[in-house]
């Protein structure tokens, strides 16, 4: 009786970490989202459990192979009594015969065990760099993911700002109208374009979904997670050196360290591939006994031939065509890696500049427009329209102003990609 109090506690724990699970909160900054996705997105955990693995196999590359042992049983009917017939006995001190027993061990030939034990390292180190590179590209996804969603908040939140906007201005209208001192167009014009921007923001709110849908399947959890909408965007360096970048990415991309892990790969296995030229050598002992006494030990020693010279030169040839076409891939990912930080890193200047002007020119000149068109079109010397043009620009300046923003975000995310770090 007093084991149920103790079930049913334990039922409310683990209903409660149930809970807690399921109400997992993540967001608000990238930051928190990369830690997660790094220590639990499965595809990285297998890929990391490959990577022991494969971490694990060097020392058995290297290793020699397990001595065989063999029993030979000669003439083993037994015919020593008087009967007629022969019985079969595989009892060694019994058998009519004699019994051989060989222990042979199969020996490499020099360097052989070496080069095996330094191939299955440095394939170990590809698997850990494609670990490195499956995080990246990951990372990346996550964070440009989040500069999306970043994007679509705040344009949210600026197009309701101009909802109550325009909502002020219909009501201007609609006094105004009513006093006889506006046509009813403009109460209409003013309808018209509350309307076309409350579409603009279901479209946004749609997008908005999708984004959050798409960031839970990029942490590896589409349920039971809760993510908080986007907060801020990260501080961008003050500023950025495109030959500083340039070392950074010859030192630090992922991509580069597994082409480089594959070239070591493949020169050791040149080597080995060379050194096959040359044969293993198999040594034996071997020990014959009659009845219960052992009469002769005998050694053995063989080697194999390697007479087969045009499969031999076929293998060596593909293990050099292999290396050479791992260096060309190396060369090939270090031009793209350079080009597309080159690339970013100048339209990551050019959006800072565009951010620059909207904040310090055209954001202040629209807003200063549509408080001097309200002002005329209270005292009745601009029209409506001129009103609709000010707010539409003014909402333009603000939408141009978080784009360029969240393009600095997305640019840094593809130099960080190069990169393989942060900035």
């Amino acid at each position: 009786m007093k084991s149920l109090p103790l079930f049913a506690a334990a039922l409310i724990a683990v209903g409660g970490l149930a809970h807690a699970s399921e109400s997992l909160v993540l967001g608000g900054s990238v930051e928190n989202l990369l830690t997660y996705a790094r220590d639990s997105h499965p595809a990285l955990l297998a890929q990391r459990h490959a990577a022991a693995g494969a971490a694990a196999r060097i020392e058995s590359a290297g290793a020699l192979p397990d001595p065989m042992f063999s029993i030979e049983l000669r003439d083993f009917t037994d015919a020593s009594n008087n009967d007629t017939g022969a019985r079969v006995d595989l009892f060694p001190p019994r058998i009519r015969g004699a019994a051989g027993f060989t222990v042979t061990q199969s020996l490499p030939w020099f360097g052989k065990r070496d080069l095996r034990r330094a191939l299955a390292s440095a394939e170990s180190d590809v698997a850990a760099h494609t670990v490195a590179v499956s995080w990246n590209n990951l990372s990346w996804q996550i964070k440009q993911t989040f500069a999306e969603h970043y994007l679509q908040g705040a344009s949210l939140r600026y197009g309701r700002e101009n909802l109550a906007l325009l909502d002020q201005l219909a009501a201007i209208a609609e006094v105004r109208y009513a006093n006889g001192l506006a046509p009813q167009q403009d109460v209409i014009s003013a309808q018209t374009e509350r309307t076309a921007l409350a579409s603009e923001l279901v479209t946004l709110e749609g997008g908005s979904s999708r984004s959050s849908a798409r960031m839970k399947s990029l942490l590896g959890r589409p349920s039971g997670l809760k993510l908080k909408a986007p907060e801020r965007l990260r501080e961008l360096p003050t500023k950025l050196d495109g030959a500083q970048l340039e070392a950074r990415l010859l030192a630090r991309n992922p991509l580069l360290a597994a082409d480089a892990a594959r070239i070591a790969a493949a020169e050791k296995n040149r080597e080995l591939t060379w050194r096959e030229r040359y044969p293993d050598v198999n040594v034996g002992l071997a020990a014959t006994q009659q009845r219960n006494l052992p009469t002769s030990y005998n050694l053995m020693f063989e080697i194999n031939i390697p007479l087969q010279q045009g499969a031999r030169r076929a293998r060596e040839l593909e293990a050099e065509r292999e290396l050479e076409a791992a260096r060309a891939r190396r060369a090939a990912t270090q031009l793209e890696q350079q080009a597309a930080i080159a690339e970013n890193l100048a339209a990551l200047q050019a959006a800072q500049r565009v951010e620059t002007l909207i904040a310090t020119s055209l954001l202040p000149q629209a807003d200063l427009t549509l408080q001097a068109a309200l002002i005329g079109y209270e005292t009745g010397r601009v029209d409506f329209a001129a009103v609709l043009d000010a707010q539409r620009r003014i909402r333009q300046a603000r939408a141009a102003q978080v784009r360029a923003r969240v393009e600095q975000e997305l640019r840094r995310a593809d130099i960080e990609r190069a990169l393989g770090e942060e900035l």
